[in-house]
């Protein structure tokens, strides 16, 4: 037998489509007014402490505030990163963000993500370029300021020590990088005028604690006790050179004194038993920064060309012994 719709069923019916297309026009309209934000992310590596506590803190700040990562690490090569850029503006996000590995040979590929209106953001490190429109804000520590702070805590501990000259050796960081040259230059523009600091040599350690225990093994063959001060532009390579110091009959902290950069967990410890004298601190929470200002440019708000936190200074004339945990 036939079956046949009623009146009132049908009336039922319309009224059912109509509610679900009103629902999905809600829907539509409420997706229009708050659209998700795309983030591409390349980080450079993941060789430390802070490379490891930056790429979390921007993984949990973008879950935060509601934003689509799309993150890459480039294990430290330049090439890595390029490619991850030209993945990003092929997938179209709404804002890329990346963290140099060096200064210099961005300009093609940041030109590539003009040309397709997707705004960047550097994390952490800068770049050498004649034209700043290819990037629109940059995130990170003042390494200069860095250097200059780690040379006046130098100068302080000069003066305590009363003697005419103080030898230093130096581990930077990777050659070429925007903190190995911003901290070499601030702390000996500081140092500079001081006829009691001597240098006696600067070695590449690339952030690396292989490889600053491979510079320090170097540097105690070459100049042993000769050696008064290490300023070390990473807390990855200073604690790999303090076994090196120590296996060779030395006092790190006493017979040497110690400066690093960073601030981790790690590093801080140590300073609390005495083997480092002074820590720079460059905090890797940016994410939250970075997350705001993706979500400006998103709206085509205008964004600060330059933000660097605020940073300090942990050494043996302070006391830390309820500094809270540094969460890298």
């Amino acid at each position: 037998m036939k079956r046949t719709t009623g009146p009132r069923a049908l009336a039922l019916i319309i009224s059912a489509i109509l509610l679900l297309a009103g629902c999905g026009r809600e829907q539509a309209a409420d997706e229009s007014e708050d659209p998700k934000l795309l983030l591409g992310f390349s980080q450079l590596g993941s060789e430390s402490s802070f490379r490891i506590g930056n790429t979390r803190d921007i993984e949990e700040k973008a879950e935060e505030y509601g934003i689509s990562l799309m993150l890459e690490n480039a294990n430290q090569k330049q090439e890595n990163q390029i490619a991850a850029i030209r993945s990003f503006i092929a997938y179209r996000v709404d804002v890329i963000a990346f963290s140099p590995i060096v200064e210099d040979g961005w300009d093609n590929v940041l030109r590539e993500a003009k040309d397709a209106g997707i705004p960047v953001v550097l994390v952490d490190r800068t770049i050498r370029t004649e034209d700043d429109s290819l990037y629109e804000s940059l995130i990170g520590a003042d390494f200069y300021e860095e250097g200059v702070m780690a040379a006046e805590y130098l100068l302080r501990k000069a003066d305590d020590l009363g003697k005419d000259r103080l030898n230093i050796v130096e581990i930077t960081g990777t050659e070429d990088s925007t903190p190995m040259k911003q901290r070499h230059e601030g702390f000996f523009d500081t140092i500079g005028g001081d006829s009691r600091m001597n240098l006696l040599e600067s070695v590449n350690g690339d952030f690396l604690r292989s490889r600053g225990a491979e510079c320090m093994e170097y540097l105690l063959e070459t100049y042993g006790d000769d050696i008064d001060v290490i300023y070390s532009h990473n807390d990855e390579m200073t604690m790999g050179a303090l076994p090196k110091i120590e296996n060779a009959g030395y006092r790190p902290g006493e017979d040497m004194v110690i400066i690093s950069i960073d601030g981790g967990q790690e590093a801080i410890d140590i300073l609390k038993e005495g083997k480092i004298n002074c820590i720079v601190e460059c905090t890797p929470m940016l994410g939250s920064i970075l997350m705001e200002t993706a979500m400006k440019l998103k709206a085509g708000e205008a964004v600060e060309k330059v933000t660097h936190p605020v940073e300090r200074t942990f050494s043996d004339y302070d006391d830390i012994g309820n500094l809270e945990p540094r969460g890298y």
